[in-house]
């Protein structure tokens, strides 16, 4: 069982990137996936959610309208879109899969935004 994140870098403000997050070993389709970042010396935060049909989805307040998640459960992928990248979202972003009875993590990908 794996979640593999990928994508990450080192981006000039103002710019974009795409994160992928591939699950492997266990499909996803009935799984909540989320994305969530660590800067260093700060707590764990949520970033975006998107249910399992990918009907619903949530924000923080410090990403919307700049971040889209998005998954393809044929592709056993979810993404997340991030333009108009700020100094402020530096940190390391893990995927998280969830749904009831068991709640798997990815290992994380750099995004560094700096000029």
């Amino acid at each position: 069982v794996q979640l593999v994140a990928s994508g990450g870098g080192l981006v000039q403000p103002g710019g974009s990137l795409r994160l992928s997050c591939a699950a492997s070993g266990f499909t996803i389709s009935s799984d909540v996936m989320s994305w969530y970042r660590q800067a260093p010396g700060k707590e764990r935060e949520l970033v975006a959610t998107v249910t399992s049909a990918g009907g619903s989805t949530y924000y923080a307040d410090s990403v919307k309208g700049r971040f889209t998640i998005s998954r393809d459960n044929a592709k056993n992928t979810v993404y997340l879109q991030m333009k108009d990248l700020k100094p402020e979202d530096t940190a390391v972003y893990y995927c998280r899969a969830t749904r009831l009875g068991r709640d798997y993590w990815g290992q994380g990908t750099q995004v560094t935004v700096s000029s």
